[in-house]
């Protein structure tokens, strides 16, 4: 298993078809189940959008050298960003704040709000971060996004310190 990851191409174009797959999921449960994504989980959605691409990319490159543990890198962040925003939603579920409200959806606080106070109130999580409206094996969305975000960290460690055999 490990020798498949030891090639140039092949697990760039296999991270970026397994996040692709879970990005159209998401958009699956919001358009034909009806479930309406809070901010929290449109920030996750954006980061495995990037890391979709940055693996797509390096795919396409296909390095062996340093600039492949550079593409670790950025996967590595966007894994770690991701999944602290996962983390934070998946506290926020455990451990629901004493008064939820449902608060307006991230459109809206970009357009009324600046970056330096969007940050912090994205990260409180709006009352509806806090429904956990959809689960499997007892483990809601954002439960699953932060393992999928731990598979990221660990496939970007695995670039970053390994070398790629010659083929």
């Amino acid at each position: 298993m490990l020798t498949l990851l030891d090639r140039p191409r092949l697990p760039f174009f296999a991270l970026a078809a397994i996040g692709t797959g879970l990005l159209g999921f998401g958009l699956y449960l919001q358009h034909v189940t009806g479930l309406e994504p809070c901010p929290m989980c449109i920030m996750q959605r954006y980061a495995f959008a990037l890391a979709v691409a940055v693996a797509v990319v390096a795919g396409i490159h296909a390095s062996t050298g340093r600039m492949r543990a550079g593409y670790g890198v950025v996967l590595a962040l966007l894994a770690l960003a991701g999944g602290g925003v996962a983390a934070r939603q998946s506290w926020i579920q455990r451990f629901p704040p004493d008064i939820a409200e449902c608060g307006p959806g991230l459109e809206y606080l970009m357009e009324s709000f600046p970056l330096t106070e969007l940050a912090p109130m994205i990260f409180r999580g709006a009352g509806d971060c806090t429904a956990i409206d959809w689960s499997l094996f007892g483990l809601s969305i954002a439960n699953w996004s932060l393992l999928s975000f731990t598979g990221v960290l660990l496939f970007a460690l695995h670039v970053m310190f390994r070398p790629v055999r010659a083929h």
